[in-house]
C-alpha cells in the first residue's frame, strides 16, 4: 500500500445555504478547494434563492447548529474558522460561544443583505454582533452597508472608509476589512487593525455578475490563515483571487450570476 498522504490544513464555514450554488456555503467549500485546504460546514440556516433573490429563509436550530460546530472541531480540529449568514441573536450569541473557545483564527462576514438587497439577519441581531461576534474575530469584513448596519457611518469615499474601519474596530475585532466594492471608480478595500492601514485596489470589472463576492472573500482570507499565512499576506491572495472569480462570472438564470470560484482551474485548461 501507497503511504498516505498527509491531511491538508481544515477550515471549517458556519454559514447558510445558497440554493442557487453562488453563495453561502456553496461558495465557501468552492474557493476553500481552490485555495488547497479541506473546507467542512456548520449549516446555519436555509435559503431558498436563485439569481433574481431570496424567496425564502429556513433557521436551523442553536443546538444543531452547536452540535454541528462540535462534531467536527472535537474530532476532525480546524485551523481555521470563517462565519456567514447568522440570522438571529440566538445563533449569533451561540456561534460566538464556540468562536471563543476554539484556538484559531475567525473570519467574520458580518452578513447583513443578500446580494438583490434581501434580508439575512434579523434587526434584534445586531447587538449581538457587535458585542459577541465581532470581538471573536480575527478578521472582520463587512461591506458598507454591513458597516452602516453596524457603526451607523456611511461610506462616500476613501476618506469615511477610514472612519468606518477605526468604529468596527471599537467592536473589537483583530481586523477590520472593510470592503468598498459599492463605491465607484476601482474596487479598492481597507485592512487595517488600528496602527498599520494597507489599501487593496484591483480594476473594476462591470459584468455584473458579482453574487457570492462577500463569501468567496471571507473563505479565501480563512483558508489563508490556515495555511499558516499572516493577516495581510492572506487578504492580498484572497483579493487576487476574487477579483480574477468576478472578471470571470457569468450569466446563470435571468438576474445576477456568480463569481467564477474555478477561474484558476479553467485558465490551466
Amino acid at each position: 500500500m501507497s503511504p498516505s498522504a498527509p491531511a491538508p490544513a481544515r477550515v471549517l464555514t458556519v454559514a447558510g445555504s445558497d440554493s442557487g450554488g453562488g453563495a453561502g456555503i456553496q461558495a465557501d467549500l468552492k474557493t476553500m478547494l481552490a485555495f488547497g485546504v479541506h473546507g467542512m460546514s456548520v449549516l446555519t440556516a436555509v435559503t431558498a434563492q436563485n439569481s433574481l433573490g431570496v424567496r425564502g429563509v429556513w433557521e436551523l436550530p442553536v443546538e444543531a447548529v452547536r452540535a454541528q460546530y462540535r462534531a467536527v472541531a472535537d474530532d476532525i480540529g480546524v485551523q481555521a474558522v470563517k462565519t456567514g449568514m447568522l440570522a438571529s441573536a440566538e445563533l449569533v450569541g451561540a456561534v460566538a460561544e464556540l468562536l471563543a473557545a476554539t484556538d484559531a483564527p475567525a473570519v467574520v462576514d458580518p452578513v447583513g443583505v443578500s446580494k438583490h438587497g434581501d434580508p439575512l439577519l434579523a434587526e434584534s441581531a445586531l447587538d449581538s454582533v457587535r458585542a459577541k461576534l465581532l470581538p471573536a474575530a480575527t478578521v472582520a469584513t463587512p461591506n458598507l452597508d454591513e458597516v452602516a448596519q453596524l457603526t451607523g457611518v456611511q461610506v462616500t469615499d476613501e476618506r469615511s472608509m477610514r472612519r468606518a474601519a477605526d468604529a468596527v474596530l471599537d467592536f473589537g475585532p483583530r481586523w477590520a476589512l472593510v470592503k468598498g466594492g459599492h463605491l465607484p471608480g476601482d474596487a479598492v478595500d481597507l485592512l487595517t487593525d488600528g496602527t498599520e492601514e494597507h489599501w487593496l485596489r484591483a480594476p473594476r470589472h462591470p459584468n455584473g455578475h458579482t453574487h457570492g463576492t462577500g463569501c468567496t472573500l471571507a473563505s479565501a482570507v480563512a483558508s489563508g490563515l490556515a495555511n499558516g499565512q499572516g493577516v495581510v499576506e492572506a487578504v492580498v491572495a484572497a483579493k487576487e483571487y476574487v477579483t480574477g472569480a468576478i472578471a470571470h462570472g457569468f450569466p446563470l438564470g435571468a438576474g445576477i450570476g456568480p463569481v467564477d470560484h474555478a477561474w484558476r482551474f479553467r485558465r490551466g485548461m
